[in-house]
């Protein structure tokens, strides 16, 4: 054969072996392509979902985003990326998805915040917490403050204002926010008859999703139904979504819940999804995992033959169980008035906390208010703190139960929650959650043996950023303003993992009940309180402000603000801190048993903890500006020592020298000012007490 031929030959057999190598590499990719825009899940496996969190995947092949735990969250998303976005063109890319849920609450009338479906920027959400920001936001960004990239619909079970929900029972759609562009009461309408039926997304029955997206027209349809009914053929909940702007171009798609004060069990059965156009496969319900049985029936005893015996027994303690009951109705009969009905939810019976605390025996703690007693609810089984209060007097009673039920709304991780109240025979009976470790003086204070560990710079940091949440919570984040008015170590209790909760919110007003007609109180303790009290006698958020500044030098130094031991010569902690700073050696101010520790975070909170505790209210930061200099989303302090002016010894001596003279030995104050009538004062307090805006950063540099 020709040389020529030879050659042609062989090229041709490599361009026949290019060509097939080229053909099966495109199967391949297109089979990858394919595998990657659509799948579904029966069931899982440890494998088909990357969990973080609370999260996990059960033996029976459910996955559990949250278990009985408060304060808890947990994410469950598929573990490779997709694109919501056309790389040509830039447009929206459609899709559609279905899931079967169910939501078990632990108690039926108390319960977590829910389970969203999400679009996410990542599998693990840096920066997400628990309770209402259903484990997706922050209090940065849960209102739309920054591009968090996630794109939710939330099936919420608990109604917050902050979010302007609609209810405790609803879906909505969220955009990089935690406000709903649109959201519906949950309900489906009936496939054959068109009618709405509302449905409960905590009865602990299976309930199934239908999301569906169409990128040209950017209308998203989110549908729901009991899960053992047909697809409804209209959706419960339509908006426009511009996907291309709300997402990262590689994002995540899946499932995330949360637990707050109270807490549920969120299970995901079944999810199909499909990327590209058309609709996900559907789910055979027969096919899907189970929940297990909440417990084991117990086994029937058999009856013993032995019935007309037994029947006189029952007669005869039925006989002395009327007797003991009527003793023991008289013994726990409460004060109840026809306008206390439409508070009713948030009372307990006394009876019931008799025997939760088994008879008032259990002491865990004592105040100015009154005993605290550790008690287990026996219906709930739940662990609380009971405080009993004196207050004979009726003055402003009806007001101040109101004021309780209001409060007891309040919802923040930072926060200890109010439960309810009980009043009788002249007590306020007051029931908080448990705190397993106590107070945080406790952990401050202590030199024997037996107290517990020094905390370490780590937890007084957590500790620190968790308080500063909750007292932005009260001020900024709820429907009315709430001072708190005593911010100090002893009323910072720590839950099981040593997270700070602030206690005793709101509740300062105790102070008026029952004060002379023509007086009102400036309460607090020496140290915490803002020199402006002495003379106004009204309380802010800016005298909040002040008290954490002491707070916050209080935890960082180890000690307490004022001393009354020292001797009056003795400098005060505010000035001692300052003289450190003015030589230049802030940081030798701490306490010394920390031992090593973040040495920058440490010099960030003395200062901050000096500006808080500036003599002029109007330099010092709001809550939201230290939240944020805490989080690293403001600049450091660069206020000049000499610009605190005055404070130290010589603030406190000029401010509080009567109060000191009045009460040489204890550190709480109760300093009566003229006013026409306690009723008025509280009142202007109220007026006076307005939302503290953010203002430029330039409050942290040095006055010219």
């Amino acid at each position: 054969m020709a040389p020529a031929a030879v050659l042609h030959a062989m090229l041709r057999r490599r361009r026949r072996r290019w060509l097939f190598e080229l053909v099966a590499l495109l199967v391949v990719l297109a089979r990858g392509s394919a595998a990657a825009d659509e799948f579904v899940f029966p069931g899982f496996s440890g494998d088909g979902v990357a969990t973080s969190g609370a999260a996990g995947v059960t033996s029976s092949g459910l996955l559990q985003l949250t278990n009985e735990t408060k304060e808890t969250f947990g994410h469950g998303f598929y573990p490779v990326p997709f694109r919501f976005k056309n790389a040509s063109t830039g447009k929206s890319v459609s899709f559609s998805t279905t899931f079967v849920f169910i939501i078990v609450p632990r108690y039926p009338d108390a319960h977590g915040h829910g389970l969203a479906f999400a679009l996410a920027p990542s599998v693990a959400v840096p920066g997400a917490v628990a309770g209402k920001n259903l484990g997706l936001f922050n209090i940065s960004d849960n209102t739309g403050k920054g591009r968090s990239e996630i794109v939710a619909v939330e099936l919420d079970t608990a109604m917050d204002d902050e979010f302007k929900d609609i209810n405790d029972n609803h879906v909505g759609v969220d955009v990089n926010s935690l406000q709903s562009v649109n959201s519906t009461p949950a309900g489906y309408f009936n496939a054959g008859t068109g009618e709405f039926s509302n449905l409960s997304l905590i009865d602990g029955e299976p309930l199934q999703v239908w999301i569906e997206y169409d990128g040209d027209t950017a209308r998203l349809e989110v549908t729901l139904s009991p899960a053992s009914m047909p697809r409804p053929n209209t959706p419960l909940v339509s908006c426009t979504v511009n996907m291309s702007s709300a997402v990262a171009n590689d994002t995540y798609v899946g499932f995330s819940a949360a637990n707050g004060a109270a807490a549920s069990s969120h299970y995901v059965l079944g999810w199909s999804f499909r990327l590209g156009g058309g609709r996900a496969q559907d789910l055979v319900l027969s096919k899907l995992p189970r929940l297990p049985p909440p417990s084991k029936p117990k086994k029937k005893v058999p009856l013993l033959p032995l019935t007309l015996v037994l029947a006189v027994v029952v007669l005869l303690m039925a006989s002395a169980a009327v007797a003991a009951f009527m003793v023991r109705r008289r013994r726990f009969n409460e004060e109840k008035e026809e306008w206390e009905i439409e508070y009713g939810p948030h009372r307990i019976s006394y009876k019931d906390l008799h025997r939760a605390t088994k008879g008032f025996r259990d002491i865990i703690g004592a105040g100015g208010f009154g005993r605290v007693y550790h008690g287990v609810l026996p219906r709930s089984g739940v662990e609380v703190a009971v405080k009993k209060v004196s207050n004979d007097s009726r003055q402003g009673l009806r007001e101040f139960v109101a004021e309780i039920a209001s409060m007891s709304r309040l919802r923040h991780r930072n926060l200890v929650p109010l439960l309810g109240y009980c009043r009788r025979r002249g007590e306020l009976v007051l029931v908080y959650d448990y705190m397993a470790n106590g107070s945080l003086d406790k952990h401050l204070f202590h030199g024997e043996a037996s107290e517990p560990p020094v905390l370490s710079w780590e937890q007084r940091s957590k500790i620190i950023r968790g308080v500063a949440e909750g007292l932005l919570y009260l001020h900024e984040g709820w429907e009315q303003v709430v001072v708190h008015r005593d911010i100090k170590a002893s009323n910072v209790l720590l839950d099981d993992d040593m997270n700070g909760k602030l206690s005793d919110f709101g509740l300062a007003r105790l102070y008026d009940h029952g004060t002379n007609h023509q007086t009102t109180r400036v309460v607090g303790t020496l140290g915490y309180l803002a020199p402006e009290l002495s003379k106004t006698g009204k309380a802010t958020t800016s005298t909040d402000v002040f008290a954490f500044g002491a707070f916050l030098l209080e935890v960082a130094c180890g000690r307490r603000p004022m001393e009354f031991s020292a001797g009056a010569d003795s400098p005060g902690l505010v000035e001692e801190v300052l003289e450190h700073w003015k030589s230049g050696k802030i940081k030798e101010a701490r306490d010394p048993r920390i031992g090593k520790c973040d040495e920058d975070d440490l010099e960030l909170v003395l200062k901050l903890g000096l500006l808080c505790s500036h003599p002029d209210h109007r330099r010092r930061p709001s809550m939201r500006q230290v939240v944020q200099i805490l989080e690293g989303a403001a600049p450091a302090p660069e206020t000049l020592p000499e610009d605190l002016g005055s404070t130290g010894k010589l603030f406190y001596n000029d401010v509080f020298d009567e109060f000191t003279t009045m009460y040489p030995s204890t550190s709480a104050v109760s300093a009566a000012t003229t006013q026409p009538s306690s009723s008025q004062s509280t009142d202007e307090q109220r007026q006076s007490v307005g939302r503290t805006h953010l203002i430029n950063t330039n409050f942290l540099k040095p006055a010219e």
